[in-house]
């Protein structure tokens, strides 16, 4: 199954990622089925964020409050590699939930998308959809 994201999806991770920088940027994927939409950028609240993330929780809680009230359905999460490859890390591995989310991950000019499902993470194709 291809994912279709949004070039200003992909523009925006690009522009969050590096704005964070040395930070590691971190947010809520937004849109329906298998269209990534939109993002919403969130706090990184990990004591070490040049190393590791950790979404506000509140930040979690709002965006599923918005898509029960019809707003566009959480389908995953990102966040960037500041230094290393666009692959989930071994603390990626260990900290995932296996609830088939989409994660993207940047590093440098590299957006990659994965799915985390009950086996780990599965690499996932995705296309680029006109603005």
């Amino acid at each position: 199954m291809e994912l279709e994201v949004s070039s200003d999806v992909l523009d925006r991770l690009g522009y969050e990622a590096q704005s964070a920088h040395p930070q590691e940027c971190c947010g809520i994927l937004l849109g329906e089925d298998e269209r990534i939409t939109q993002i919403h950028p969130a706090r990184n609240v990990h004591p070490t964020p040049c190393t590791h993330f950790e979404i506000d929780p509140q930040t979690l809680v709002d965006c599923h409050r918005s898509a029960r009230g019809g707003g566009p359905a959480v389908l995953g999460y990102y966040h960037s590699h500041p230094v290393g490859p666009s692959e989930p890390s071994v603390t990626d591995w260990a900290l995932a939930a296996h609830d088939g989310k989409v994660w993207a991950i940047v590093a440098g000019r590299k957006i990659e998308c994965w799915r985390d499902g009950d086996e780990g993470f599965t690499r996932l194709p995705y296309r680029i959809a006109d603005r």
